[in-house]
């Protein structure tokens, strides 16, 4: 069997500038959130379900997250940028994810790909420098597999290479052909272990 190719385009969004809404509270919900949040500590965030799970209630004071208990409202979606739907009901997640559609939202409806406009895949963090991993949705497990490895064979110091090279790129004097060749002369020894 071939290997599909992955048509994800990656992007990495500043969420402490948009409002994420996430739908549902239980352990899927808490799931996400910590995955945001770990990424993303200052996200904007609401969270709507019936009932939070306790680990994410403590979670959510810590970070400012908003929850409203309540069933799942069209009105919620109101000035909202970004969706994550992860309730036990698939009539309430369908309804939810048609409603997004209409408003052009970006939307994630937890392990159903085919209502996913995008996949939180893992994330490696080192300061500064973040890599995000994907598996075009198919094995969460395998992404997870690939982060812990990178995270172990990826120096905490790799944050003080990017700003050192940030500092040497804004003493350069030329053209951005003439840096570009330059910064990757300076570079080309880093992954020659």
């Amino acid at each position: 069997m071939s290997a599909k190719h992955n048509e994800l385009y990656p992007v990495f969004l500043k969420v402490s500038e948009l409002q994420v809404l996430i739908i549902g509270g239980g352990n899927v919900g808490l799931e996400k959130l910590t995955f945001l949040l770990k990424s993303s500590p200052n996200a904007k965030v609401t969270m709507v379900s019936l009932t939070f799970a306790p680990e994410l209630i403590e979670l959510s004071k810590k970070h400012h997250v908003e929850l409203i208990k309540s069933s799942y409202k069209k009105s919620f979606l109101k000035d909202k940028h970004l969706v994550i739907i992860c309730t036990n009901s698939l009539k309430v997640n369908t309804k939810a994810y048609q409603h997004c559609k209409a408003k052009k939202l970006l939307v994630n409806v937890a392990d159903n790909p085919p209502y996913c406009d995008f996949y939180m895949g893992g994330i490696v963090t080192k300061g500064a420098v973040k890599i995000a991993i994907s598996t075009n949705g198919q094995s969460p497990t395998l992404a997870k597999r690939l982060r812990q490895f990178l995270e172990s064979v990826i120096p905490n110091e790799i944050d003080n290479l990017a700003e050192n090279l940030n500092v040497y790129r804004n003493t350069l004097k030329a053209d951005f052909s003439t840096k570009v060749l330059q910064l990757n002369e300076l570079t080309k020894n880093l992954l020659s272990k």
